[in-house]
């Protein structure tokens, strides 16, 4: 790919945001459509009226939006990429969705005679403005070397999982399960060492210094100690991805009784005031209502 390229991007939230303003720092020329976001006023960035404009403009298009009926309006709806797409061009959907929705959207665009490439990320809000994300790929390979060089500006940890359309999804949808259910394992282990009367931020520092230690302890248990469940990434996005992991589950005659357990849990946060826009962390919250307790320091507060 060319040092310069003229790229769509669509999806200028908590993390499409960031990650734009990466690759408009390498020099590359941005156009978007405003979606649900409000333009971030220090991104260089041209706004057109539809998606398809957009895509006339384009060499490359990257979509990163909440859900799969989010994605599959801006690229197959009236006035949709697929609609000013060129034959050549590449589209790019680093959002995470069904691989079986997209594989369909890929064939779309093979149809028109563009490239598609799933490419969905993991490492939240930080990742995103660090450029740390990691970024697993499905789609042929040499889609994937063309879009390289720009997955270079935006992650550290870059993987082709497979050459067929589905495979990053597939992937994604295994690292929203593990990152679930260590948050629950996490929760569960603090809420049972709070009622038996320990400090869980020093619980928390004891484990963090053994076999138990992770990042998912690192980061989500303090932020259930300390009660800081401002989002990183919210409990709506992550019910959705566990949502997806059953489906696909069921279509594949795989059993996954912890996820559904899990999801039973973040279903019940979300039902809680404010809980789908809660960070995923606030899990926590629904082991605490079963339990009859909320997470305690030292000191005795909450």
């Amino acid at each position: 790919m060319r040092k310069t390229v003229k790229i769509g991007f669509i999806g200028l939230g908590v993390m499409g945001a960031p990650m734009a303003r990466h690759l408009a720092g390498a020099g590359h020329e941005l156009a978007t459509v405003l979606n649900r976001s409000p333009l971030p006023a220090d991104l260089e960035v041209r706004v057109l009226a539809t998606a398809a404009d957009v895509a006339r403009l384009s060499d490359v298009v990257i979509t990163i939006l909440p859900d799969t009926p989010d994605v599959e309006r801006v690229l197959l709806g009236p006035d949709g990429v697929l609609e000013g797409i060129a034959p050549g061009a590449l589209v790019i959907d680093m959002s995470s969705i069904s691989p079986i929705a997209t594989a369909r959207f890929a064939a779309r665009f093979r149809e028109a005679g563009a490239h598609y490439l799933d490419a969905p990320v993991s490492g939240g809000e930080v990742g995103a403005k660090a450029a740390s994300l990691t970024i697993m790929v499905g789609g042929p390979r040499s889609d994937f070397e063309r879009a390289l060089p720009l997955f270079e500006k935006l992650g550290k940890n870059v993987t082709l999982i497979g050459e067929a359309n589905g495979a990053g999804q597939t992937c994604k949808i295994a690292n929203q399960i593990i990152v679930a259910l260590n948050i629950e394992a996490v929760a569960e282990a603090l809420v049972f060492a709070s009622k038996a009367g320990c400090d869980p931020a020093q619980v928390r520092k004891a484990l963090m210094g053994g076999f138990a230690a992770s990042r998912v302890l690192e980061v989500h248990g303090e932020r259930m100690t300390k009660r800081a469940f401002a989002p990183g990434f919210r409990i709506g996005l992550h019910q959705k991805d566990l949502g997806l992991a059953l489906e696909s589950a069921r279509s594949l005659g795989v059993s996954l009784p912890n996820t559904a357990s899990t999801q039973e849990l973040m279903n019940a946060c979300a039902a809680m005031e404010g809980g789908a826009e809660a960070d995923h962390s606030s899990l926590v919250r629904a082991l605490e209502m079963l339990s009859g307790h909320t997470l305690t320091n030292s000191k005795g507060t909450n």
